[in-house]
């Protein structure tokens, strides 16, 4: 079986807009499972309290035409001074150029609709968008706002886990856990401890968004590689061994959220979703941010993203104001970390289940597909028709469930269904 894991696809070119994203957007718009969950994340967005955030969030996982601030006004002559800037900083892998399809600026810079326009606009909808690379986790035509509701609700409920265990005070006024509280909702105000909800709430929708803009969806119904940058993955701990390459849609995603002038406390978070910065790897975040600051054309340091250490370090700053007071030049030995940031890391965890449920329903849907009349070497025929609306109407993880209960006769019971309602 897993011979047949492998879907040929073709070498596809990455520097313009992928030929399939209007497919993708439009089987996604079929699939209740996708639409109910854009559904919830734009009810989760409409409960933001802070103004600016909740609108900002709302254009990004709502608005198909929106605006990519970063974007703006970037000329092919500074795409390539940036790549080069990125280059010197330690921030991009110069040997990656060679390799990666249309070369690092192709990477950094994916291709957009009405790219030199006063509004350059991402080419497919939040909807339409995999939630990784195909054969990755979420690898279908909305896996995104799949993966992102599944992030979403563990954000929520880490939060409320955090105010029921550490945040309950009782005789004494001394902490406890209360057992009859824990099995009830959470009342943010019945807790001791801040964590700030708009930040929990808002983190998880923006921090894949750029995947729009990485994933685009290829004519044969593959993708677009994913660029890894933000370190040169070696020497990426303030010159000391240390590898800070992600995946490029984190750092574009942080470029816009900072183009746009959100908080520091926001960006952080939400650069954080790879690597929470404790255990030595503040680094990493640090990096991320760096790199997302020369995209988005900004100082860092000036917007309070990052600050400078005696030592000359850039380091992440502390953000939280009480009574008023800025703490960070008040009292500079202030914690520089917030629960949400780790949080937010905790939470973008479901590829541990996802990843290997792709990986292994793939090849059970090829094991299946002559029942259903397909022949997994016909590329585009298998991908477009069969393995992406499959993927995309059940999703790959239910089906792994389904499978590992009652075997290859539980997943071809879902496929009729797909086939009685003329889906596959």
């Amino acid at each position: 079986m897993l011979a047949l894991a492998g879907i040929p696809a073709l070498a596809q070119d990455q520097t313009i807009p992928g030929q399939g994203n209007a497919n993708a957007a439009a089987l996604s718009r079929r699939s209740p499972m996708v639409q109910s969950a854009m559904q919830f994340l734009v009810s989760q967005a409409e409960t933001i309290q802070d103004q600016t955030l909740r609108k900002e969030t709302l254009d990004v996982v709502t608005n198909a035409g929106m605006c990519l601030q970063h974007r703006v006004g970037l000329t092919d002559a500074k795409k390539n001074a940036l790549v080069q800037q990125m280059i010197a900083l330690g921030l991009a892998d110069k040997k990656d150029d060679a390799t990666f399809p249309g070369g690092l600026k192709a990477g950094i810079f994916p291709p957009v609709i009405d790219e030199d326009s006063p509004c350059p606009k991402q080419p497919q909808p939040y909807a339409a968008a995999p939630g990784s690379s195909f054969g990755g986790h979420h690898s279908y035509p909305g896996g995104l706002a799949v993966h992102v509701s599944n992030n979403e609700s563990a954000d929520v409920r880490l939060a409320n886990e955090y105010r029921q265990v550490y945040g309950r005070t009782g005789a004494n006024q001394l902490p406890v856990i209360d057992r009859d509280w824990l099995k009830q909702a959470t009342n943010t105000a019945d807790s001791a401890i801040f964590i700030d909800q708009d930040i929990i709430v808002a983190a998880p929708l923006w921090h894949d968004w750029a995947k729009t803009l990485v994933f685009q969806w290829n004519a044969d119904g593959s993708e677009f590689r994913e660029l890894n940058f933000g370190g040169n993955g070696a020497t990426d701990a303030s010159g000391a061994a240390g590898d800070s390459k992600t995946g490029a849609h984190h750092i574009i995603g942080v470029a816009e959220s900072m183009k746009r002038g959100l908080s520091p406390a926001f960006v952080i978070t939400q650069a954080s979703a790879h690597s929470a910065p404790t255990n030595g790897n503040e680094y990493k975040v640090v990096n991320w941010l760096r790199a997302a600051a020369l995209m988005a054309q900004i100082d860092p340091v000036a917007k309070g993203y990052l600050y400078i250490d005696k030592s000359g370090r850039l380091r992440l700053p502390p953000v939280r104001k009480l009574g008023g007071v800025d703490l960070t030049a008040a009292s500079p030995s202030q914690t520089n970390l917030l629960v949400e940031y780790t949080l937010h890391g905790l939470s973008d965890a479901d590829f541990t289940y996802s990843i290997p449920a792709v990986t292994s329903v793939q090849v059970v849907l090829q094991t299946l597909a002559g029942q259903f009349g397909y022949d997994f070497r016909k590329t585009s025929e298998y991908n477009n028709r069969y393995r992406n609306p499959v993927l995309s109407f059940m999703t790959a993880e239910r089906l792994l469930i389904l499978y590992s209960e009652r075997g290859p006769d539980g997943v071809s019971m879902e496929l009729k269904k797909l086939r009685n309602a003329g889906i596959i």
